[in-house]
């Protein structure tokens, strides 16, 4: 059990998870998500300004929750993103499905490819070794 400080508030708060937030943070959060969430679904044409001023929810927020996923841009509305790699236009996340699928693959090989300096490691019995 960690104890950390709360992002929004400030408070100190016990967590056993990879929570950024204590619990009553965490629940206006959840609650500011529903507005944006319902107000978004009844006004499809709205822009991130318009649905900050009608939920009383910061750009920013409403910002966070499209890059986590949590939103998503149907149909062409005027809320818009951009991939952080390539800057094409993308509906939620982060990064567009080209880039998305380029990191994975640059992530595996990454991983499955021997480390080339272990390779080339030599220790000194190895040494002795190829001296006799």
């Amino acid at each position: 059990m960690d104890f950390k400080n709360c992002k929004e508030c400030g408070k100190v708060f016990q967590s056993n998870t990879f929570a950024r937030i204590c619990q009553k943070c965490q629940k206006s959060d959840e609650e500011r998500y529903a507005k944006v969430k319902e107000y978004i679904y009844d006004n499809r044409g709205a822009d991130i300004n318009e649905v900050s001023d009608k939920t009383g929810v910061s750009v920013d927020k409403v910002l966070r929750y499209l890059r986590e996923g949590r939103l998503e841009i149907i149909g062409g509305g005027s809320l818009i993103l951009d991939c952080e790699r390539c800057s094409r236009s993308i509906s939620t996340g982060r990064f567009c499905e080209s880039c998305a699928k380029e990191i994975d693959r640059e992530l595996k090989k990454g991983f499955n490819e021997p480390d080339k300096a272990k390779q080339r490691m030599y220790t000194a019995d190895m040494v002795k070794k190829n001296k006799n």
